[in-house]
């Protein structure tokens, strides 16, 4: 048990850190400002599978809250928060995909993006606005129109990177059931 609570512990440093380090590296802007494609959130995704909701949600909030420090000087709470719950979200499947098993099914991949659009659309495009109305004082046409499109940049991010780093890692496992005793 605590060896396990130290490898949660670790792999939520590894994933904050690649979350600052990916979202600071490679930020494609999009036609909508301070909107851009952040390819973190697949990586986010697939720790989430892996290590879980705790590491999910730590991870995306720490590595959101640490970003956004170093980028812009100041943490913006309602968007570290959907990153945060984004990880949850998704790393509440972590017991229903088994991705140590080796593979994944057509199944698993249905699942997982199933969750993960559930997840961005309710947290982008409306938790966060509302919370930047709320909080903030936003313009609700400037952050309906930014929690929309980070909604569908994310979801396509991970439907597509995600999957592709879920299968990788999948088949770095040994497969079960391909073992024998000799």
């Amino acid at each position: 048990m605590k060896n396990n609570s130290i490898k949660k512990v670790v792999a939520t440093g590894i994933g904050a850190a690649l979350f600052v380090i990916i979202g600071m590296l490679i930020n494609i802007p999009t036609f909508v400002p301070n909107t851009s494609i952040q390819l973190q959130y697949a990586v986010l995704a697939l720790f989430a599978i892996i290590y879980g909701p705790t590491v999910g949600f730590f991870s995306g909030f720490i590595g959101h809250t640490l970003k956004d420090a170093f980028q812009y000087g100041n943490p913006w709470w309602t968007w570290i928060l959907v990153s945060g719950l984004l990880g949850l979200a998704i790393g509440l499947l972590s017991k229903k995909i088994n991705i140590e098993k080796g593979h994944l099914t057509v199944g698993d991949y249905l699942w997982f993006n199933f969750v993960q659009i559930v997840a961005n659309v309710v947290g982008w495009a409306v938790i966060a606005p509302y919370g930047d109305i709320l909080i903030y004082h936003e313009a609700s046409s400037k952050v309906f129109a930014q929690g929309l499109l980070s909604a569908a940049v994310n979801s396509v991010t991970i439907a597509i990177s995600g999957s592709l780093l879920l299968a990788a890692y999948a088949k770095s496992r040994v497969k079960s059931g391909s073992l024998t005793k000799d």
